[in-house]
């Protein structure tokens, strides 16, 4: 039990934790216990032990334990939650593995609140993302979807955690594994399907795949590795020049962190003193080759050099949403500010990729079982009462019928007549007919249709 704990600063909550489950033992028992506790951490036991133990005393009855996961308390911390009818509203969690931080002498809060309707949405949406990948593998497994297909299954608390701390003014650009941003992002599991397979519903119309898909305030995914950087410091250099108060998520992976252009944005973005946060999703492997084979430094959130970084566990949903709002603020009020979010996609880089060469099975596997953001989310929630295993249940069933009705309308939906490769070309259309198509005389047809106009 006592190998659970991080530190000493955690033993009142270790006391409120034992007090919640009912802990009730006998004066002299629970006086063992604090001086056991106490020697553990190499402190002064006898003001620690007598301060904790006067603390005690006041807390638990004699008696005996009374939890049947006991053990289970010491994974995480938190503070007393508000209780309503035996069920938590409010929880105040401490971020497990601590923020590093690169020219920055104050970083993200390491103990957040979090509420029971925070935790439903957190948890419903890194569902929703989780499903809809899976039914993309199978549906490019079925060669309905075709051509390239990355999964963002394993990296869902980036996403969520960031989309966290958006406000409405706020944008996003990304590279080619954005289907879970898509959907965070406004648009429905059908639009986002059908887009992967073709079809009309899509938001794009079925005419930009896997890796161009749009949203209001989504700048998309984009096929060229890091060319999106720059594109973000743009949309940066727009809400400065608009003044909305709002900042743009510049997203690449490790992969792309050696491109030339990604320095180069570091460089203006702080120049201009940009509103931008750049984002490397460390996911540890670029297509087939690990991080440490490609970068000598692979501290990406130290990269910017004068433009300072965080480095935040990409698995726990909290901790990319508290460094998220940190991030935000500096780059609203100060400039650019680098994140760094480690985390590992289950995935191969592509469906092309059985993602076993460079890796072994059992790494995936025990990442699966050790570190899933979505089941450690999930266990936190139910540790602390914010949601219960009935309420899981719910969510879990009602997102498999609304992905697997979504993945059967996606795959019986229409595709697009030949006519719609020129509708659209341009945003505003200032002559009648395609430039450039010196063999065909095409009139060009605006209807505006796309999920974004």
């Amino acid at each position: 039990m006592l190998r659970q704990l991080s530190r000493a600063a955690d033993l009142p909550v270790v006391l409120r934790q034992l007090q919640k489950v009912g802990l009730r033992c006998k004066g002299k028992q629970l006086s063992n216990f604090v001086c056991v506790v106490s020697s553990f951490y190499s402190t002064n036991s006898s003001q620690l032990s007598g301060a904790l133990l006067a603390r005690a005393n006041k807390s638990f009855k004699c008696g005996r334990l009374n939890s049947s996961s006991f053990f289970g308390l010491f994974q995480s911390t938190a503070a007393p939650a508000q209780q309503t009818n035996n069920y938590a509203t409010e929880a105040t969690i401490q971020i497990q593995r601590p923020f590093k931080l690169h020219r920055l002498d104050q970083g993200p809060e390491t103990s957040v609140k979090l509420t029971k309707e925070e935790a439903l949405l957190y948890y419903t949406q890194m569902q929703v993302v989780r499903r809809i990948e899976t039914s993309a593998g199978n549906l490019y497994k079925e060669k309905i979807i075709r051509g390239f297909c990355h999964l963002y299954s394993g990296q869902e608390a980036c996403a969520v955690g960031m989309k966290a701390a958006m406000t409405d003014v706020d944008n996003i650009i990304s590279a080619y594994r954005v289907h879970g941003w898509t959907y965070l992002m406004g648009v429905s599991p059908l639009s986002v399907l059908a887009e992967l397979t073709g079809r009309q519903k899509g938001c794009s119309l079925g005419k930009g795949g896997s890796m161009h898909m749009y949203g209001r305030n989504f700048y998309g995914g984009n096929g060229i590795v890091g060319a999106q950087v720059p594109l973000g410091a743009g949309v940066a250099l727009a809400c400065q020049y608009k003044g909305n108060g709002g900042m743009c998520y510049a997203l690449y992976g490790d992969g792309a962190s050696n491109q030339g252009q990604v320095f180069e944005a570091y460089n203006m973005a702080y120049l201009w003193r940009l509103p931008v946060i750049f984002v490397c999703e460390n996911n540890n492997y670029g297509m087939g080759t690990s991080a440490e084979r490609s970068s000598c430094n692979t501290d990406y959130y130290t990269r910017g050099d004068v433009v300072p970084g965080i480095w935040v566990d990409g698995m726990d949903v909290l901790a990319v949403r508290s460094a998220s709002l940190f991030a935000r603020e500096y780059a609203t009020k100060k400039g650019p500010i680098v994140l760094e979010t480690n985390t590992y996609r289950y995935s191969g880089h592509s469906m092309s990729d059985p993602g076993t060469s460079y890796r072994t099975r059992e790494e995936i596997q025990e990442v699966r079982s050790k570190r899933d953001p979505i089941s450690s989310f999930k266990e936190l929630c139910i540790e602390h009462g914010l949601i219960s295993a009935d309420e899981i249940k719910v969510i879990d069933n009602k997102v498999r019928k609304e992905v697997d009705e979504a993945t059967a309308q996606a795959k019986a939906d229409a595709e697009l007549p030949l006519q719609g490769l020129w509708t659209d070309v341009y945003a505003n259309c200032l002559e009648p007919k395609i430039r450039g198509a010196i063999d065909y005389d095409i009139d060009h047809i605006q209807q505006n249709k796309g999920i974004n106009h």
